[in-house]
């Protein structure tokens, strides 16, 4: 259900995604933003939070942590950087042993290709780390 709120908020226009990853307690968006971060996350937590309660029969209870933290991606090796670390990050926590294994994530999931040769030279590149 997360995996396909992320992918609808891009069908609608509001960011690019690069790579992404849904852990059970913490997610990873690395995206080219169209709209204010802040409203992205607002919108995705809002959304996923009504329908992970309804989904589970729970009634208003928190389900995202408040904060999450986002920062700007400077150039093509920092970007690099950071989306191999949202792909290993199924690898790393011991879930799967390689990173196309893991079902909620952006590796083989998306065009070839997307993650660097879609980078707009002039857009801002933002890493959303939400915990």
């Amino acid at each position: 259900m997360v995996v396909e709120a992320i992918r609808y908020r891009q069908e609608q226009g509001s960011y690019q995604i690069h790579a992404y990853v849904v852990m059970a307690n913490h997610g990873h968006l690395l995206i080219t933003p169209n709209v204010e971060v802040s409203r992205i996350m607002q919108s995705l937590k809002r959304f996923t939070a009504r329908e992970g309660n309804r989904m589970l029969g729970l009634a208003e209870q928190p389900f995202w942590q408040d904060e999450s933290y986002d920062r700007l991606v400077r150039d093509q090796t920092e970007f690099q950087r950071i989306a191999r670390y949202i792909e290993i990050n199924p690898v790393k926590a011991g879930l799967v042993s390689k990173p196309e294994d893991f079902p909620w994530s952006s590796v083989g999931r998306l065009p070839i290709g997307l993650q660097v040769a879609n980078l707009p030279h002039k857009a801002e590149q933002i890493s959303l780390d939400s915990r």
